[in-house]
């Protein structure tokens, strides 16, 4: 085989080993050897690492050849993680070794190739030995390339590189970390002093030509970077797995309980598993489950939060298959080598269209293999998404990698470290930076403000900080202070310090992981909690660690771990909507939208996608409309404290609706002076309501504007959390907060403590008493401070993106559609019981207005459609009793003082004696009635508001109006709004024409004294009453009302019966109660048709079971069932392992044992995991009986003992154990009764024949 342009050597070496090239290989080669910058974009198991060093070792052995290879480093390979370097230097030592084998044999001088590794977790004296000796190869991460390029004597082994490859550098492109590597590539090709060729690996990006100039750079004359795309277009296996259970909103534990068994099933059928999880604590939950079904040496976790030594242990563990699972958290997303896995797992939803595809790429590792995938939807929404992601993956769509754009925290370091290595003209260093593809628009004033910030530093109450850099304004100079390179090495990098707590291992001083800060403050000594599929109690909890000892399996508790969700990508959330819209088009035939579904999705089972389109349905059904990014839906209902929930239905993502629903809140409490609890998912947005809020709903999408909104969104953010957690990162990166001082680590409190001191030094509005604030608070323009604005606004929401959508809304592309519902949607469950980090406030979930809301367990689509209306009867019954209940003249007097005046037709219209009351009241001077059309009867106290309202009217008989309230001065603006405000307490919901009419002021009037009212809060618009179209008014608490009675009768309609009817029936269906017994034969069959498959203790069958549901029941009526056919017996459930792996030895009175119809007894194994006899810890005498049936079949005792040599009791004994594994069964009853007697009681077993169980047969 021929390898054009490569060394004889290299060429015979490579046809020993592999067949042929791979398509990256062939691409690739040429190109590299012309000195060509590429990008190699392939997915996992093409070669592409090895495409990117041969050329390179190629090189390095024709100058060994020719004499003129030196020590020094010419090639240094940068990978993002640690343990993918590691990965790398081994994967490189056996090819070297074997090309100076191949030397050797070709008798041809021996060439060494030095390769090291060089991270965080080098030892001190292998970095000194490598700065002598320095390594043609260097293996490294960009933080440590960072450190070698600062340090002073580490640095001069970087000056003869000519080549630079980055492992998966789309991994570290996307955030800071890839702005951190590409200004050190900058400043190594600088040391090297000659353009170095780039060899960029990646798995497919969506722009690839971005990642190609993230590689390249953009310094003049940039030299061209061919892409070698293989595209991602490999064959997957994806599909979806649920429960049987429906899936709801939050997943109770018996479901659960249901994954995990299924988990344990494809674990079982495949050689390696990789479960993915999105939490710490889900990986830490769901191995503890696993463990209790597979066995603890069976799965384990891996996660960041574990020692770097239990992580290696659980990746060698899995690749030599000592594990039959893993469940895994992103940190083993990249291509870590841990060999060959058949299957993974997701659990929940990778929010990414890339993570999926990197995640199940994990399995089928070499090029001929198809990876397989299986997905578990935790929610229905989840659900949807995860049948959107596998769409998604089989139409080759991909998420669009963003770049961040010249973040100047990152300058501020890396401008630093420069100049501590040397001097530096202003100019040159502004032209190096912007070489940096992230700083290619870096502007000059950007620039020259953080140098300015370096150079002055900050003034604190601690002090002058942060100024590392003598900035030398006559001749345009930047020369280092003192302690510039020590702040820069010790203090420098990109990942943020998080403040989570070591765990120390008692007495061996083993540093086992971390904890995660409040989970550590909040433990207490003794308590036990797992960490890594371990278990430890807590001895002492000290400043930054918890020592603790080895709990011997007690059962723990789980830690959490507090960070950010990652929010859904915006392709993905295309993803969703199109899915969305696709099945609405559809709705209306269950049937029909089920089964395109499943079929324009393979992958996605019947019941999943039935699941799909009865939830879109039902959600349809309440709000008129399926929500989608083309159809925005608000939805508004009563809880059951009386207040109101506000949801905005938007499926863009989380980081849209986060920055959306912080927007609003600001919004609503500058109009209303109520601060609102408020969350947003992926897919809605919801705001808990006060009493005051009362407003047209259709007005809330006209709330924010494009143009003001980042204002308000600003100063909405500098009140949330994650401005002041990454005020502090952003302050560390740039070195204005070290990270180490004097030699040690600055805790993480303490941290804390200056990043507040430095805030309130450049901006002291952030920290100032609201009291003291007028108006907004004034953004300083300071980098850092910019810098951290822009990094909430576009890291962890996505303003671009909220203002792209208020763009279109007022350009009226969207379909907006406002709803009043009765109960929640189906739609809106999930925002309701929202977690944690999905809160745009600071309230604890014990506190959530939403916990007022009860939402309901499964879905009907037949009744969804009444969940939007409100009940007619609900509101007869809410009208009566608002209406004043009259049985006195005072009564009616307090009446008319809360209504403020009567229409005197509607007086007597319910009680005839309420005519005579009136009189009564105005013989007394208390009442009268105004000549105005129509007479209203009204108080004396109010008489002079109707005078307001109506001047010139006259009273008759003329009253004289109390001095107190004659004192009261009265617009008639006022007095019309209070008018109309009593009458909106009496008589429930009614339009404005009704009360205009009613009390005979202007339309126009009442119309204003709407308005305020509702503004108020006091007064709700709608359209509630069934059948009327007119737009209607009602006062809050009526309304309210209304919805409570409208819920009460469709709750009374599934109202649960009693517990002693429930257990009633239930001994009658059971026929267990006295009337409901069967007799007879046929009366035993009966019974076992409804206990089908049900295992109960094998002693209790026959003693308490069925004499329970039988009269005079006999045994020879089971033994003739069984005997004949019909019936057979067994168990069905899985036999855990004993502890210590001992044996299971008869008596079995306590196996549990199924009788079936022995036609099902396929149907009833297939739900279960078989036990295999070879790994069962067998007694030498149920082996020797296993042995005779699987040899001799189906056999009577007797055969057995002659075929085994055993004495009677002893196979009595192994019979009794395999019947306990449920691996043996007998064609009669009678063999298991017998087993069931004591030995010293048991007659001989002789009768029935044993044969080993396989599958039943028919």
């Amino acid at each position: 085989m021929s390898l054009s342009g490569f060394h004889p050597v290299i060429e015979r070496w490579f046809g020993s080993r592999f067949r042929e090239p791979t398509e990256p290989q062939r691409r690739a080669w040429p190109l590299i050897q012309a000195g060509r910058n590429a990008l190699i974009a392939a997915p996992t198991g093409s070669g592409k690492t090895f495409a990117a060093f041969l050329a390179a070792i190629d090189s390095l052995l024709r100058q060994g050849l020719d004499g003129t290879l030196t020590d020094g480093t010419q090639v240094v390979y940068v990978s993002p993680l640690k343990a993918l370097s590691n990965d790398v230097q081994k994967n490189l030592a056996e090819p070297l070794a074997e090309i100076r084998r191949t030397l050797e044999a070709s008798c041809l001088p021996d060439v060494e190739i030095r390769t090291l590794v060089r991270t965080g977790d080098t030892p001190g004296a292998e970095r000194q030995e490598m700065v002598r000796r320095p390594p043609h190869i260097l293996v490294t991460t960009p933080e440590s390339l960072y450190l070698i390029l600062t340090s002073e004597r580490a640095r001069e082994m970087l000056r003869g590189v000519r080549t630079v490859i980055v492992d998966e550098i789309h991994a570290v492109a996307r955030d800071k970390r890839g702005s951190h590597l590409a200004l050190s590539l900058e400043r190594l090709e600088h040391l090297a002093g000659r353009r170095l060729q780039r060899i960029g690996l990646s798995a497919t990006q969506k722009p690839i030509e971005d990642i190609a100039a993230f590689l390249s750079g953009t310094r003049r004359p940039t030299p061209e970077t061919c892409i070698i795309d293989s595209g991602h277009a490999r064959t997957l296996d994806l599909a979806l797995e649920i429960p049987s259970s429906p899936l709801e909103a939050v997943m109770a534990a018996e479901v659960w309980e249901e994954i995990y068994e299924r988990l344990v099933q494809l674990i079982l059928e495949h050689r390696t598993t990789l479960v993915f999880v999105n939490t710490r604590r889900l990986a830490e939950r769901l191995t503890l489950h696993l463990s209790e079904r597979l066995g603890a040496d069976q799965v384990t976790s891996h996660h960041g939060s574990l020692s770097k030594e239990k992580r290696l242990d659980a990746e060698t563990r899995l690749k030599e298959g000592k594990l039959k699972a893993l469940v895994a958290t992103a940190s083993l997303e990249l291509g870590i080598d841990i060999g060959a896995v058949d299957l993974v797992c997701q659990i929940g939803s990778t929010r990414s269209i890339a993570t999926l595809l990197q995640r199940v790429g994990r399995s089928g590792h070499h090029l001929a293999a198809v990876p397989k995938g299986r997905l578990f939807p935790l929610s229905r929404d989840e659900l949807i998404e995860c049948a959107a992601l596998v769409r998604a993956a089989r139409e080759r769509t991909l998420d669009r990698l963003v770049i961040p754009e010249h973040p100047l925290d990152i300058l501020a370091q890396q401008v630093v470290a420069a100049v501590a290595c040397e001097e530096w003209q202003e100019d040159a260093l502004f032209d190096l930076v912007r070489g940096a593809y992230p700083y290619r628009d870096v502007s000059r004033k950007d620039f020259d403000a953080v140098v300015q910030m370096l150079a002055e530093g900050f003034t604190t109450r601690r002090g002058r900080r942060g100024a590392y850099v003598h900035y030398d304004g006559v001749n345009r100079r930047l020369r280092a202070r003192r302690g510039a390179r020590l702040a820069a090495l010790t203090s420098g990098g990109a990942i943020p310090d998080i403040g989570d707590y070591r765990v120390i291992l008692e007495p061996t001083e083993t540093f086992v992981g971390t904890l995660n800060e409040d989970f550590a403050i909040e433990s207490m000594p003794g308590d036990i909690f797992q960490l890594g599929n371990r278990s430890y109690l807590i001895q002492k909890i000290e400043s930054g660690q918890v020592r603790v000892v080895d709990a011997q399996g007690q059962p723990p508790s789980i830690p959490f771990w507090l960070g950010e969700a990652p929010g859904r990508t915006p392709e993905l959330s295309q993803e969703v909507s199109r899915l969305r819209r696709d099945v609405d088009a559809r709705l209306g035939d269950v049937r029909e939208a089920t089964t395109w579904l499943a079929r324009e999705i393979p992958g996605v089972p019947e019941a999943a996608a039935r699941q799909m389109v009865e939830y879109l349905e039902a959600s349809k059904r309440i709000l008129g409309v399926t929500p989608t990014q083309e159809t925005l839906v608000l939805e508004r209902f009563f809880d059951e404290a009386g207040g109101m929930q506000l949801v905005l239905h938007a499926p863009f993502g989380s980081r849209v609706n986060r920055a959306w629903g912080l927007a609003l809140r600001k919004r609503f409490c500058r109009s209303f002076n109520f601060e609102l609890q408020a969350a947003a998912t992926e897919d809605a947005i919801v705001l808990s309501l006060g009493p005051q809020h009362s407003f047209p709903l259709e007005d809330v999408f006209q709330y924010l504007k494009p143009e003001t909104a980042e204002h308000l969104l600003v100063q909405a953010m500098l009140d949330a959390p994650m401005f002041g957690s990454r005020w502090r990162w952003n302050a560390t990166r740039a070195l204005a907060v070290l990270r180490a001082r004097g030699g040690k680590k600055v805790p993480t409190p303490l941290q804390r403590m200056d990043a507040e001191d430095l805030v309130a030094a450049v901006f002291p509005d952030q920290l100032a008493c609201p009291e003291n604030l007028v108006g907004d608070r004034e953004i300083p323009d300071h980098p850092l401070v910019q810098q951290t604005i822009a990094d909430c606004l576009l890291e962890a929401m996505d303003f671009p993106g909220l203002k792209g959508v208020l763009e279109g809304m007022a350009a009226g592309q969207f379909t907006l559609v406002a709803r009043d519902t009765t109960e929640p949607s189906p739609l809106a469950h999930e925002v309701i019981n929202a977690k944690p980090y999905a809160f745009l406030d600071d309230a604890p979930l014990e506190e959530r207005r939403t916990q007022a809301v009860i939402t309901r367990r499964g879905l009907d689509v037949k009744t969804a459609e009444e969940l939007g209306k409100l009940d007619q009867a609900a509101i007869d019954r809410v009208k009566e009793e608002a209406w004043p209940e009259v049985a006195s003249a005072d009564e009616l007097h307090d009446a008319l003082l809360v209504m403020g005046a009567i229409p005197n037709a509607e007086v007597g219209t319910r009680n005839a004696e309420q005519q005579g009351y009136f009189e009564e009241l105005a013989r007394a001077g208390r009442a009268g009635m105004l000549s105005h059309d129509p007479h209203l009867c009204v108080a004396a106290e109010r008489l002079p508001m109707l005078e307001a309202v109506f001047p010139g009217a006259r009273c008759e008989p003329p009253l004289v109006v109390p001095e107190r309230d004659r004192a009261k001065v009265w617009t008639r603006e006022d007095a019309v709004r209070e008018l109309v405000r009593g009458r909106l307490e009496a008589v429930g919901p009614t339009t404005a024409a009704d009360i205009a009419r009613s009390l005979g002021v202007p339309a126009g009037d009442v119309d204003f004294a709407l308005g305020a009212l509702e503004h108020e809060g006091f007064v709700l618009r709608g359209r509630f009453t069934p059948g009327v179209v007119e737009l209607e008014w009602c006062e809050r608490r009526l309304l309210a009302r209304i919805h409570r009675y409208t819920l009460d009768r469709l709750r009374q309609e599934i109202e649960p019966v009693t517990a002693a009817d429930f257990m009633r029936f239930l001994l009658e269906w059971q026929r267990a109660a006295p009337d409901a017994r069967a007799e007879g034969p046929e009366g035993l069959g009966a019974v076992l048709e409804l206990l089908d498959g049900y295992e109960a203790p094998a002693a209790a069958w026959e003693a308490d079971v069925l004499p329970a549901r039988l009269g005079d029941y006999d045994p020879l009526w089971l033994d003739g069932l069984c005997l004949s056919g019909e019936i057979a017996w067994g168990r069905l459930s899985p036999a855990a392992p004993s502890n210590g792996g001992g044996h299971k030895a008869g008596p079995i009175r306590t196996t549990p044992i199924a009788l079936f119809r022995r036609e099902r007894g396929v149907v009833w194994q297939s739900l279960t995991v078989q036990a295999d006899p070879a790994h069962l810890s067998l007694s030498h005498s149920a082996r020797a009986v296993l042995e005779a049936l699987d040899e001799r079949g189906a056999s009577f005792f007797g055969d057995l003992t002659n075929a085994t040599g055993l004495l009677r009791t002893d196979v009595e004994k192994g019979l009794g154990e395999l019947v306990a594994w449920g691996l043996v069964t007998s064609d009669s009853f009678a063999g298991l009764r017998a087993l069931l007697v004591p030995s010293d009681r048991r007659r001989p077993i002789g009768g029935g024949g044993f044969r080993r169980r396989g599958r039943v047969a028919p």
